[in-house]
């Protein structure tokens, strides 16, 4: 990995100056039973000595001489990062969700490295979760399943444990090294960069001089791009989501694989459309019920730019924003319109200039930058995960559920697939979405507004919400 940050991670580090835009990720795997505890931390110390961002810690020069440097913690304490508690009563899934919830609004500790996970036994029916708390500079959700995949089994019977890799040394950084470090560091990447562009600048020359006119427009193409990546956002286009706070609600919604993604296909869609044309159906109905006119919403989308000679984990997504169609009522003309809108999003020229795009947002004041993102009206993503039952330690997981951050939007809505099971985590901004109840009966409802175009499917389920009549 990187000794230090690039700078789409450093963005995401930087903008936490604002409560509001924290990128705190918490991902929960539901259990159907506690897993061997010392098969689990096994696993997860196995785990933390192949991936070394999971034993470093951040150190910020001063006055931003350089990007933040990752440094080994010299005083790791596994007993920090993993914790096992009982679940609270009344001992049903929505005790973790809430615990999750603290969790996603409570800030990290910045000298420890970014993650805890908390296993939670004695759940109704001898049932346990893993709820999993990452910084998204450490991985994004592509780089999550691969991660996954260190510590889950794809068989029940336990496997054997690889031999312990030796653990990483501390390090003690004091300022003027961490400063000499620094300046090295950008010194190297700016003669890197001046190499490339030279290196580069031949061809390119010699492309302008046999097609001048090709070559202006391609680059007048890409300058355009690029605007529209960073082009300031000064407005919501939702008239109810406005309002902006530190109190978060999470909730979730299930649906058959399957069924999402047959659905799509008699749009010409594909899963992605189909989940995206769901949840601006939902919107519209929440719009409808709060007599809200409203015609299109602001998304941002995760893009994965991550490539197969990138390392396991660290975060390779950049964010795209763009006007997505509500208004219309027919699902399957939502689907068509996503579906171009998101291929012309993953085709944008900018996405090759992601990290000097960030380097530059990271030299603006967080206030800038944080107005920006607030006036977005949601964030999106799909993640795909297991098509296959994973194990921990012996324990089936039953489902996994992801939880965005909502970086300054009033939701995020991200779904992950798994054993047949797209389970979608939503996280809503409770100033922007104070009656969490309606906005996921509108959800649930553009759900199956989607998956009727299919035929015959399973029902959406709410797990949180179908449990309280037995609650009560």
């Amino acid at each position: 990995m990187d000794v230090f940050m690039r700078d789409t991670d450093a963005f995401s580090w930087y903008m936490e100056r604002d409560p509001a835009l924290r990128s705190t990720v918490v991902a929960v795997a539901w259990l159907e039973h506690s897993p061997d505890w010392e098969v689990l931390t096994d696993r997860l110390e196995h785990a933390t000595r192949q991936i070394p961002m999971f034993r470093q810690r951040v150190l910020e020069p001063p006055g931003r001489v350089g990007t933040p440097r990752w440094t080994f913690d010299d005083g790791f304490d596994m007993s920090w990062h993993l914790r096992r508690i009982e679940a609270p009563p009344p001992h049903t899934s929505a005790t973790v969700v809430e615990f999750a919830r603290r969790e996603a609004m409570t800030a990290f500790d910045r000298s420890r490295p970014l993650w805890q996970f908390t296993l939670i036994e004695h759940i109704e029916g001898g049932r346990a979760a893993l709820v999993m708390k990452l910084h998204h500079s450490l991985t994004d959700g592509i780089g999550g399943i691969q991660l996954a995949l260190l510590l889950f089994d794809t068989e029940r019977d336990l496997a054997a444990v690889a031999a312990m890799p030796e653990a990483p040394a501390g390090e003690r950084l004091d300022n003027p090294a961490l400063i000499r470090e620094s300046l090295a560091w950008s010194l190297l990447r700016m003669s890197e960069f001046v190499a490339e562009r030279a290196w580069s600048a031949l061809p390119s020359a010699v492309h302008g001089a046999f097609w001048p006119l090709r070559s202006f427009n391609s680059a007048l193409e890409t300058a355009r791009s690029i605007g529209r990546t960073v082009a300031p956002v000064r407005e919501t286009l939702s008239p109810i989501m406005t309002a902006r706070g530190l109190g978060r609600h999470l909730d979730m919604v299930e649906v058959e694989t399957r069924d999402l993604k047959r659905a799509a296909a008699a749009a010409g869609g594909t899963i992605n459309d189909g989940f995206m044309a769901a949840v601006t159906g939902g919107l519209r109905r929440y719009h409808e019920r709060h007599e809200a006119d409203v015609k299109t919403l602001r998304v941002t989308l995760p893009i994965s730019i991550r490539t197969p000679k990138d390392p396991l984990g660290g975060n390779r997504i950049t964010l795209i924003r763009f006007v997505v169609p509500v208004s219309n009522p027919d699902p399957s003309t939502r689907i068509g319109e996503i579906h171009r809108l998101c291929r012309t999003a993953r085709e944008e020229r900018s996405l090759g200039f992601t990290n000097a795009i960030a380097a530059g947002l990271n030299l603006l004041p967080p206030a800038v930058v944080g107005s920006m993102l607030k006036h977005v009206d949601f964030v999106a993503s799909d993640v795909p995960g297991f098509a296959f039952p994973v194990y921990l330690g012996g324990a089936r997981m039953e489902r996994y559920t992801p939880f965005g951050p909502t970086i300054g939007a009033a939701a995020n809505l991200t779904l992950l697939s798994y054993d047949g099971t797209c389970c979608v985590g939503v996280s809503v901004d409770t100033a922007a979405v104070p009656d969490d109840a309606v906005f996921m009966e509108c959800l649930r409802e553009g759900f199956e507004e989607v998956l009727a175009l299919g035929g015959d499917h399973e029902a959406v389920r709410l797990p949180l919400h179908e449990q309280l009549p037995a609650a009560a």
